[in-house]
């Protein structure tokens, strides 16, 4: 059944029943807020709800501003007085800025807004923070999202956060567009990076480390952020093409059963915003969307924070999506849907005329005007503006624990997927030819979202970190180092694709006198539609250099840096080593070094599946009719599920031995708690950290089920030779499903527990 049909079905029951009262009447009444609605015109609270781009209100052309950056009073004087916009996000000229500059921005705009206009709203400022201080020249990049997931360590995700935040509100920039809580199940969505992975439970997991790390305990300090979701819902199941905001068919089984439980866990967990999916989901613009917006995030999570738009959504719902016959109509669509602030970002004039005559018009209500107002001065109230609009600019944040941090960060999410007769870790006399296009790019290592939007800037602001190639001259020294690349990026190309100086043969030449390959291949930099695909092999010239240098016959060492699994099938078996490191930001070079040498044990583990062939993109969870068993009398034309590593893998330079699997019990009721144990022994010669993860089959349902589902996970140090015990709590809910009638129920029958190799079958009683 349609997606928004079953939606209305629930939600209407839920009405008839009495049980989902109006969402302005639970979102929380703040004395100082109410009292300041109660003065505001329409007018003043249309323009609180109106969110432009920093470019408009400085110098410049409105959309590109002069350099060197200068507030332009008038415009701001403009947007605020006479507008009374609350909302600014983005940088200027897509540049980032040292701390002094940001200070020198926001207190331009919150003077205007607390001397000029007539109550003295402070205005709320957002950025896409997503991996670092973002758009700070002198913030600590960590890894990208994806690679926070590779580590499988909610604490280490918990402190990068942590560390985000006030980097972040140091720059005077109290909102983060932060974290993504889409799934990343398709390797050809330019955005994949941006996710915690392809399994609900794991992007559940870590979301609420980040928003916990992002928030604290208390959004009024100078250390912490507003957290907000992104993007609410179903943003990255594409239905065709892979390509960036194209259109999904989702149904409500698969909505509710892979895609909502992030978003309901981290509302849970007290998010402050959420901003919604630029895409369609059957045919209709989540934006437009009353069904998803108010009767599934407001009514059924119970969300009371702030919804945002994302980049000029509400106008595409006119200009690209064409469900609206006028801007006008746009708008009147989406905030009635429950959007409660728009990110116009430039024509704020227009929407703010227009939503005023809707409100008079009365298409509009009073009623949901004053809820989104409600919510974004609650938000800002909560977040101390009102007291403390701009903090005083505070270098010391931008310390050398936050790098040692993300060191840290990047040394557990770098994945060895290979490792055939333990050639690595290599000795630090070994003579290596270090080849590959991403071998010497700081840019290549951060990807997109790093000090500019396509992360084509990074090169200027990361001057003082190491590329890979850099840091293994200092690990081998410089005279066991010969660089040919053999491949680079044309970095001023029109594309991210564009590459340039081919010479392949002169890398073919130069492998002759080295003892080790370390070819260092991937992706250049790009995010959002930019970085859309036509074919998920890796490049044809990185292709051709790997298959001619493994006919050299010396070892190579392929180090992918990469933003989501780009196909390597045709030369993958003539690697000797495989090595991941996803985008791990500013110290990937260094952590990659101390791996490649063993100065560091690999601990990093797949969060999604690496596919072989373009055609078989299926999530390890996939269903048991997907591993297309021939039939019987049937010849094997080799159908079935095909991956080059599988969810979850990740290899050590040590051996864990698993033993004693043991449930507390074998059969249970819906009110039984369940304990599950084993024990884990490191069997090799040096320490290292292994995740212990716990899946679970249900061997037979009412709807067909996955093949197995992650339901928990640890990651322990162990020290040569030492043992220990990991235990889990789970219960009848962990094996919970969506039944064909759009419910989740746990069906009485047996069920798998698995670790490892070991399993042990339990029986749920009726």
């Amino acid at each position: 059944m349609n997606t928004i049909k079953v939606l209305s079905l629930l939600i209407a029951v839920a009405f008839m029943n009495g049980c989902a009262p109006s969402p302005s009447d639970t979102v929380e009444r703040i004395p100082f807020v109410e009292d300041l609605i109660k003065q505001m015109t329409i007018e003043e609270k249309v323009g609180q709800t109106a969110q432009i781009t920093l470019d408009v209100i400085t110098q410049g052309n409105g959309h590109s501003s002069n350099e060197p950056l200068q507030m332009d009073t008038a415009l701001i004087t403009e947007a605020l007085v006479k507008y009374h916009v609350g909302s600014v996000l983005n940088t200027a000229n897509n540049r980032a800025r040292d701390v002094q500059t940001w200070h020198h921005v926001v207190s331009s705009i919150q003077k205007v807004a607390l001397e000029d206009t007539r109550l003295k709203i402070p205005v709320l400022y957002g950025i896409d923070a997503i991996h670092g201080a973002t758009y700070t020249a002198e913030a600590t990049m960590f890894p990208q999202q994806i690679a926070q997931a590779a580590t499988w360590n909610r604490d280490l995700v918990y402190q990068a956060a942590q560390a985000t935040a006030a980097e972040t509100r140091a720059s005077n920039i109290p909102w983060n567009f932060s974290p993504v809580l889409d799934l990343g199940v398709d390797p050809r969505w330019p955005r994949m990076w941006e996710t915690f992975g392809e399994d609900p439970y794991l992007i559940s997991e870590m979301g609420v480390e980040v928003i916990k790390g992002y928030q604290g305990n208390d959004l009024n300090s100078s250390t912490t952020v507003a957290a907000c979701l992104k993007h609410f819902i179903g943003y990255s199941t594409l239905a065709s093409s892979g390509k960036d905001r194209t259109p999904s068919e989702i149904s409500d089984i698969s909505l509710r059963e892979y895609h909502l439980p992030p978003f309901r866990k981290a509302v849970e967990s007290g998010v402050a915003s959420v901003m919604i999916n630029s895409g369609l989901i059957n045919g209709i613009p989540v934006h437009s969307s009353h069904d998803i917006i108010t009767g599934l995030l407001k009514n059924e999570l119970g969300f009371n924070g702030l919804v945002v738009t994302d980049w000029a959504d509400i106008e595409n719902l006119h200009n690209r999506d064409k469900v609206a016959s006028s801007h006008k109509e746009a708008i009147r669509l989406a905030f009635n849907a429950g959007i409660d602030m728009s990110m116009i970002p430039y024509n704020y004039v227009q929407y703010y005329d227009l939503l005023v005559e809707l409100v008079h018009e009365e298409a509009v209500s009073m009623e949901r005007l004053n809820d989104a107002v409600r919510r974004i001065l609650n938000l800002k109230y909560k977040l101390g503006l009102f007291e403390r609009p701009v903090v005083e600019p505070n270098s010391a944040v931008f310390s050398d624990a936050h790098k040692k941090l993300a060191y840290l960060a990047a040394s557990e999410a770098i994945t060895l997927l290979k490792n055939e007769a333990g050639l690595l870790p290599l000795s630090q006399n070994t003579k290596v030819l270090v080849a590959g296009p991403n071998a010497n790019s700081m840019r290549t290592v951060n990807g997109g979202w790093s000090y500019s939007w396509q992360g084509e800037k990074v090169e200027e602001f990361a001057q003082d970190y190491n590329t890979i190639l850099e840091s293994l001259e200092i690990k081998f020294g410089k005279s066991n180092v010969v660089y040919v690349p053999g491949v680079e990026y044309d970095f001023g190309g029109r594309t991210y694709l564009d590459e340039h100086q081919v010479d392949i043969q002169a890398a073919v030449d130069a492998a002759r006198n080295v003892d080790v390959i370390i070819l260092c291949l991937g992706e250049n930099t790009y995010t959002e539609k930019p970085g859309d695909l036509s074919d998920l092999m890796i490049s044809e010239n990185q292709e051709k250099l790997a298959i001619e240098l493994a006919k050299t016959g010396k070892p190579i060492v392929l180090v992918l840096n990469e933003g989501r699994p780009r196909i390597i099938r045709r030369f993958a078996d003539s690697m000797d080593a495989i090595v991941q490191t996803y985008l791990s930001g500013n110290h990937t070079g260094d952590a990659l070094a101390d791996i490649l040498t063993g100065e560091v044990n690999p601990s990093g583990k797949l969060p999604y599946t690496y596919p072989m062939f373009s055609n078989s993109l299926v999530m390890y969870y996939h269903k048991h009719s997907e591993q297309s068993k021939t039939p019987e009398g049937m010849y094997d034309y080799g159908g079935g599920v095909y991956h080059q590593f599988g969810f979850g893998h990740g290899l050590s330079y040590t051996s864990f031995n698993y033993s004693n699997l043991v449930v507390s019990q074998e059969e249970f009721d819906e009110n039984d708690e369940l304990w599950v144990s084993v024990d884990v022994e490191n069997t090799g010669e040096v320490a290292g950290k292994e995740v212990v993860m716990l899946f679970s089959s249900d061997l037979y349902a009412s709807l067909a089920p996955d093949v197995k589902r992650l339901r928990r996970f640890d990651k322990i140090h162990l020290n040569a030779g030492e043992t220990k015990k990991v235990t889990f709590s789970i219960s009848a809910d962990d094996f919970s499903f969506i039944n064909a009638q759009g419910n989740r129920v746990t069906e009485a029958g047996e069920f798998t527990l698995s670790i490892a190799q070991l399993s042990e079958t339990i029986k749920l009683l009726e």
